[in-house]
């Protein structure tokens, strides 16, 4: 069995992606994902999550829940979820019956964390409806018609089978105010993108803490923070392998996403000025730590000192296998188990 560990008190958590690399393919995505999420699981990671993109050529995990299904069943004791579903592009019972499998397949150890963005563009948005006029604004009605469904009595005669009647912990995700806002209502815990919306984490994360009411799944705030790691040996590989996350940041700036590339020597032969500082704003020096293990913990520590987290998940976009695996693995060796 894993035993969880913690920095500084904290426990640190994985968002994969799933990257494609340039010259490579889903199907080696996932093999990455695997060897990965036992390592982590390995180093005393306490969750691993991945995210609900589409129409995204560099990313893998658009059939989100088939993906943890996967990474739960190669690991053994490591918490597996979604970070998020995006909720608008499916029907709550659906959601429910997919999660409800999964909690009955690997009992404990599945979150259930939920979006409101489509997580694509507006074309795919609009392919992915259920309804022709679905729309973000209904999320919170569709919210508890999920939480319904987790009931024992279901929602207007309907039940969802599996799924009723099991306690799979509902997350909020959030990369502004809204769902901030709304986790505090429902009292349920908060995650916030701080590793690509720098700017709103602190107001975010008060307007929940501020606004919390304790529930029946929650008595106290308990907001994850997100932010983004390229952990090296050195600092200038570090800053050499950071280029591959600042080009995929730039191909989704200039509205032509592209697989994961390889990182490159001289990243001011390839962006303009304008796109540099709309890169380097999105991927802001709060939230998103690049160095060696002696920066990368003195700068983590910052971040959980500004930020207050109860839990951090790390996000690194990495193209080389190996270094992915050493980044997490520079910061798994700063965890220690909890005396």
């Amino acid at each position: 069995m894993t035993t969880h560990k913690y920095f500084n008190g904290v426990p640190l958590s994985v968002l994969d992606l799933a990257p494609v690399n340039e010259g490579s393919n889903p199907t080696e995505s996932f093999k990455h994902s695997v060897t990965l999420a036992k390592e982590a699981e390995k180093l005393g990671f306490h969750r691993y999550w991945f995210a609900e993109h589409h129409n995204m050529p560099g990313i893998a995990s658009s059939a989100t829940s088939v993906v943890i299904g996967h990474i739960a069943g190669a690991t053994k004791s490591i918490r597996v979820g979604s970070g998020g579903v995006m909720l608008p592009n499916h029907a709550s019972l659906v959601i429910a019956e997919q999660f409800g499998t999964l909690e009955s397949l690997y009992p404990g150890r599945i979150d259930l964390g939920l979006g409101r963005a489509p997580g694509s563009d507006q074309g795919t948005a609009y392919a992915l409806r259920r309804t022709l006029n679905s729309s973000a604004e209904e999320f919170p009605a569709q919210l508890e018609e999920l939480q319904a469904y987790f009931t024992e009595e279901g929602n207007r005669g309907v039940r969802a089978v599996p799924g009723q009647g099991l306690d799979i912990p509902t997350w909020l995700l959030g990369s502004s105010g809204f769902s901030a806002q709304l986790a505090a209502e429902k009292g349920l815990p908060f995650a916030f993108a701080s590793h690509f919306s720098p700017d709103y984490t602190i107001p975010a994360l008060n307007i929940y803490r501020e606004r919390f009411k304790p529930s029946q799944n929650l008595t106290k705030p308990y907001a994850m923070v997100g932010v983004n790691i390229v952990a090296a040996d050195t600092t200038e590989r570090a800053e050499w392998l950071a280029t591959s996350q600042q080009q995929q940041f730039l191909g989704i700036i200039r509205g032509r996403p592209t697989k994961l590339q390889p990182p490159i020597d001289d990243m001011n032969t390839f962006w303009s000025a304008q796109e540099k500082a709309a890169v380097e704003k999105t991927l802001d020096s709060r939230s998103t730590i690049i160095g060696n293990a002696k920066q990368v913990q003195e700068q983590l520590a910052a971040f959980l000192t500004e930020t207050n987290a109860d839990e951090v998940i790390i996000s690194s976009q990495i193209y080389h296998q190996k270094d992915r695996l050493r980044s997490y693995e520079i910061v798994g060796e700063m965890l220690e188990k909890n005396d």
